[in-house]
């Protein structure tokens, strides 16, 4: 009772009058204060997390940034400097080193490439500070939103400090230390100093380092002479350089390509115009190597073995640049003619069918995929490209690049492979779909695809100045990257024919004149003679002509006169002979077979010795390096060789070279070489060369400011063909080569010595006569007169 009247009291108490009081409210809290409470909590608790968090970062900072790595390594920048190779005019034609780099000031980048940086990588870099907070909220929201990590929030500050500093590894502690330094290195370099390190420090692919040798690495350019969309490609490649080159996979390429001209045009860097041409442009990317510098990987491979031996393993980092005495016009066009020359070869001896078979699905997208991944792992090669065959009929291929295009081959883009298509050649025997073929990329404006294969065949092509050896141009085959084998300087081979000059030579030293006649009969050689089997030599045209004047017999190559001109000298006469242009005693026996080259020489000792020939009689020694320098282009070395008429010794008398290069412009003008006629030139002079069953196929050229040599023949000796003679397989090669050698050489004859005489002969006899056929000789070697000439038929005039 009592309780009950205390609370009835209370109540009284607590109730309002209308005189205003306040309200009544519960004791217990309402929703609203509830939600106030709670907001307030958390966000005491969030302020206390964030100062106690800048207060831990701060603390962490403090003990962290006096320990970060010095700024010396970007303020003196010394990046590894891989070895350089140029050519006499200063093109670059090899680089080796653990990096591809050239270092460029920042002066020097091109705006747009500028400009396409900024806009794939780090749009703020002059607003920020090292670290682009804007960035960061932007990257965090796209994450969110796309539920995965799709944009990264590195600034080009940051890269840089990684790039110099830091690992790779996706850590706090990474991450923190990289703020830091970012922050450092702002404090310490300008905005563009900055930009200069990027530019010349990231990896783009392809073991290049910086922007100006990802250029030449995919395009063979210069940064200046880029396209807008080649820029952009180059700028996208920070991303996913391993995998995501143009090399490595185009279309991956491309289309990050395309996301950077897109970021370029919002920001206004190229107009509507610039982007639609950008998108559009095909992207040549520099993967068939026929660039000048890319044609030139045997002269490339030599210089780097030569630097090691002189400078060790320091050649690949500390900067060394080679000059070379190479001709980069020469050297291209030495390699484009030593690979039309093969894939001509090879034409004639018919299609030998696909690669490989790769099974495609039904549906054409699905095909074409199939195609691309199948193809990433075939790099072009000699400048073939690799395809798959997306559908096949008799009159055209349809087929799939390795660089992601579609074409179609129309029936004369086809005619190699015409026995292969259709239904009646049999299964095994068919281009059908899935099949794996090469292409050859169009040659000019007008050219188109056409259907090749890569050649078994082997060959080589050197080139020299003889006046001094300065090696101009040298092919050591196919392409370097299938085969490394440089058949210039390795390949032992028997010169066949080609070496007849030098037996000759040495004749002319025992008495033989170019009028002296030579029986060219029948010869056999019983073991007796021969130390062997018996040996009953032939013609290579299977006739016999009887007496010859040495002059026609070189001309047309007779093998019998050849063989009793040396029976006459002896073979070990010649044998020493030989030795004064270069070629080796012990690989060259003193037999009777001598005369008709079958010892063993290299294409190099051929060039060297028809140098001799070429210049009056001088032995001069080929060389390829010039001048070598080191990283501040001070000079380490320089070759100051021999010269004709200034150090250089005489080997052979003036009137023998230049009696051997009248008989051997008699070679090109009636005899076995007539297609080097094509050329229009008077000054030329050369032997054609073929071995027993044509294994090895030659021809040995010259004027008297160029000697060349072509060859070609199999890695494992076997015949070339039945036809298939240094005429008709080597000599191609060497006037496609001279049409551009001889362009700037003129047309100038070996100045005729003292001692050398004019007499008229019997072109039948060779003895002297009133009238006749004017022949040269040693002044002292005049034949005796004779009163009568007889007919001139058979005569080879001079």
């Amino acid at each position: 009772m009592c309780g009950l009247q205390s609370i009835r009291a209370f109540s009284r108490i607590r109730q309002p009058t209308d005189a205003g009081r306040a309200p009544y409210r519960p004791s217990h809290p309402g929703p609203h204060l509830t939600t106030r409470r709670l907001l307030l909590g958390l966000a005491l608790v969030a302020t206390t997390l964030f100062l106690g968090g800048g207060m831990l970062g701060a603390f962490a900072a403090f003990i962290t940034y006096p320990k970060l790595p010095s700024l010396e390594v970007l303020t003196d920048y010394r990046p590894k400097l891989p070895l350089r190779i140029l050519a006499d005019d200063g093109k670059l034609i090899g680089e080796f080193g653990e990096e591809r780099r050239s270092v460029v000031r920042f002066k020097d980048v091109p705006k747009p490439l500028v400009h396409a940086i900024l806009a794939a990588e780090d749009e703020r870099f002059y607003q920020h500070g090292g670290i682009d907070y804007a960035g960061v909220l932007r990257a965090m929201l796209a994450n969110f939103v796309a539920g995965e990590t799709k944009q990264g929030a590195s600034t080009i500050t940051m890269q840089v400090a990684k790039n110099f500093f830091l690992s790779s590894e996706r850590t706090l502690t990474r991450k923190f230390n990289e703020a830091l330094l970012s922050y450092k290195i702002e404090s310490n370099l300008s905005k563009d100093q900055i930009l200069e390190l990027y530019i010349n420090q990231i990896y783009l692919g392809q073991r290049s380092y910086g922007f100006a040798a990802a250029a030449r690495t995919y395009f063979g350019k210069d940064l200046k002479q880029l396209t807008i969309a080649e820029t952009a490609m180059l700028a996208g490649l920070p991303k996913a350089p391993s995998t995501g080159n143009p090399i490595a996979n185009p279309k991956r390429a491309r289309s990050r390509m395309n996301y950077v001209l897109e970021r370029m045009h919002a920001l206004g860097h190229i107009t509507d115009a610039q982007l639609d041409a950008a998108r559009a442009q095909p992207i040549n990317v520099r993967v068939a190597r026929l660039a000048a510098g890319e044609s030139a990987d045997y002269v490339a491979e030599m210089v780097r073995r030569e630097m090691v031996e002189r400078y060790g393993e320091a050649t690949y980092n500390s900067g060394i640049t080679v000059h070379t005495t190479i001709f980069s016009a020469h050297q291209a066009a030495a390699q484009a003619a030593l690979r039309r020359g093969l894939m001509d070869y090879d034409a004639r001896h018919g299609y030998r069918g696909p690669t490989r078979t790769v099974r495609l699905p039904e549906l054409p997208d699905m095909a074409e995929k199939t195609a691309d991944e199948a193809l990433q792992d075939d790099l072009p090669v000699g400048g073939l490209q690799p395809a798959i065959v997306l559908a096949a009929s008799p009159r055209e291929l349809k087929v799939r690049t390795r660089l992601g295009e579609t074409l179609t081959l129309g029936a004369e883009a086809i005619t190699m492979a015409k026995a292969w298509l259709g239904d009646k050649p049999p299964a095994g025997q068919r281009l059908a779909r899935g099949a794996e073929v090469w292409l050859k990329p169009p040659e000019g404006d007008k050219g188109s695809w056409v259907l090749a294969q890569l050649p078994l065949a082997e060959a080589a092509l050197v080139a020299i100045d003889p006046y001094d050896g300065a090696i101009r141009a040298l092919a050591g085959g196919f392409d370097a990257t299938r085969n490394q084998f440089n058949h210039v300087t390795q390949a032992w081979r028997q010169p066949g024919s080609s070496f007849k000059p030098f037996i000759y030579s040495a004749a002319l030293e025992k008495g033989y004149t170019p009028a002296t006649i030579v029986e060219d009969a029948p010869l056999h050689f019983d073991a007796s003679v021969t130390g062997s089997d018996a040996w009953s030599p032939q013609n290579y045209d299977g006739n016999f002509d009887g007496p010859l004047r040495l002059r026609v017999a070189l001309a047309k190559s007779k093998n019998m006169v050849a063989i009793r001109v040396l029976q006459a000298i002896t073979p070990l006469y010649a044998q020493q002979w030989i030795t004064r242009f270069g070629f080796d005693a012990q690989r060259n026996p003193p037999y009777l077979s001598l005369a008709l080259g079958s010892g063993s020489v290299t294409p190099m000792q051929m060039v060297e010795a028809y140098a001799v020939l070429a210049n009056g009689g001088y032995r001069v020694r080929p060389y390829l390096v010039k001048k070598v320098l080191d990283s501040k282009g001070r000079l380490l070395a320089e070759t100051r060789p021999v010269q004709v008429g200034a150090g250089a010794e005489q080997v052979i008398d003036a009137r023998n070279a230049w009696l051997m290069t009248s008989l051997l412009k008699d070679v090109v003008r009636a005899g076995t070489a007539t297609k080097a006629l094509s050329l229009g030139r008077s000054d030329i002079a050369g032997k054609t060369g073929t071995t027993n069953d044509n294994v090895d196929a030659w021809f040995a050229g010259y004027t008297t400011r160029l000697a060349a040599v072509s060859w070609i023949g199999h890695d494992q000796p076997r015949s070339l063909g039945a036809k298939e003679t240094g005429g008709v397989a080597a000599l191609p090669i060497w006037i496609d080569y001279m049409k551009t050698a001889l362009r700037t050489i003129p047309d100038k004859q070996l100045a005729q010595p003292e001692g050398i005489a004019e007499a008229f002969i019997n072109p039948v006899t060779g003895q002297f006569a009133t009238q006749g056929l004017m022949e040269y000789f040693y002044s002292e070697d005049l034949p005796g007169a004779e009163t009568s000439a007889e007919p001139v038929e058979t005569a080879l005039p001079h």
